[in-house]
């Protein structure tokens, strides 16, 4: 499948300037300002209530904003306007199909509403539904029916994608089937997509762009490859006797602190860098370390830092530790 009517990669696919959506006094989407890019795959991460789904319901037209506009694949964004939905696949909030009609009659009534010549063959084996094709939608599993939602999003093999939680209900084999699937569109045929996702591990290895929301603002934008730049990291180490073991390292210029509920973290440009210089003070100031872990903070403690909330992961301190 080959993504048609790509954009003009010099003009934003999506610009959305000054946005906003108010219920009466409250603020659903606050003053957002974004620029999406031709073959980016942007996240946009947010909190439950934070206003992602508003977001992507005003940028398909679904409903009005209370204030400033957007454009899409050049197109303004209004009631009268549907030159970009041609050029467009979507899957807002719940996956939904016509409950009696098989997987295949399903999408053959998208593929006759798009005027699309052929069959659903190629979509039904790529979203790797065939065993289903000709069981009903209403005996679906919640990832099966997810799947017939991003077929028929992905039939017409769309410019750019807009995707509600795309991989809401799937295994972790179809989570990592479905960022497979759009990686390739991306990278493969330019399709742009954005999405918005509450599973950061996956938003971390697939967006090449991600947005945070947070009480309907916009309250940070990082390029994927640069965020380990903003992600806090530290040398965690614990020895037979910390109290020495700080001295010792202060004596050697370093900034030990204490850390929960033993041992002690440093925060040193050079520690980072080079661990083993600090496991061989230690062993010559007589205190050899019993434990040394370069630890980084991981997108979800790092978002959860960014909006103010408190981190509660896996390791229980936000961290993912690797072997100095």
């Amino acid at each position: 499948m080959t993504a048609r009517h790509l954009p003009d990669t010099r003009t934003p696919v999506i610009e959305v300037t000054h946005l906003s959506k108010h219920y009466r006094d409250v603020p659903a989407v606050d003053d957002v300002t974004l620029h999406v890019q031709a073959g980016q795959i942007y996240a946009l991460l947010g909190l439950n209530g934070a206003g992602k789904t508003t977001l992507i319901r005003m940028l398909l037209g679904m409903i009005a904003p209370t204030a400033g506009t957007v454009r899409v694949l050049g197109a303004a964004v209004s009631a009268g306007d549907r030159s970009a939905w041609a050029r467009t696949g979507y899957l807002v909030e719940a996956a939904s199909a016509y409950p009696e009609l098989t997987v295949r009659e399903n999408l053959e009534v998208i593929r006759r509403l798009r005027r699309l010549s052929g069959t659903a063959d190629d979509i039904i084996e790529r979203l790797a539904l065939a065993p289903y094709a000709d069981h009903s939608a209403r005996t679906l599993s919640l990832g099966n029916l997810q799947r017939l939602a991003l077929a028929k999003a992905l039939i017409h093999a769309p410019g750019l994608l807009i995707l509600d939680e795309p991989v809401n209900g799937l295994d972790p084999a179809g989570v990592a089937e479905i960022r497979t699937l759009l990686a390739d569109l991306a990278h493969q045929h330019g399709t742009t997509v954005f999405l918005s996702s509450h599973l950061l591990a996956e938003v971390a290895r697939l967006a090449t762009r991600i947005g945070i929301l947070h009480h309907g603002r916009l309250i940070g934008e990082h390029d994927a490859g640069q965020l380990d730049h903003h992600r806090r990291r530290h040398l965690r180490l614990a020895t037979r006797d910390d109290d020495t073991a700080h001295t010792v390292l202060r004596a050697h210029g370093y900034r030990p602190e204490p850390a929960t509920p033993n041992g002690l973290l440093l925060t040193d440009q050079h520690a980072l860098a080079q661990p083993e210089q600090v496991a061989t003070i230690l062993v010559h100031g007589g205190v050899p370390p019993t434990e040394l872990h370069l630890q980084e903070e991981d997108l979800e403690a790092f978002f959860l830092r960014t909006v103010g909330s408190s981190p509660q992961t896996e390791t229980g301190n936000g961290t993912r530790a690797e072997d100095a």
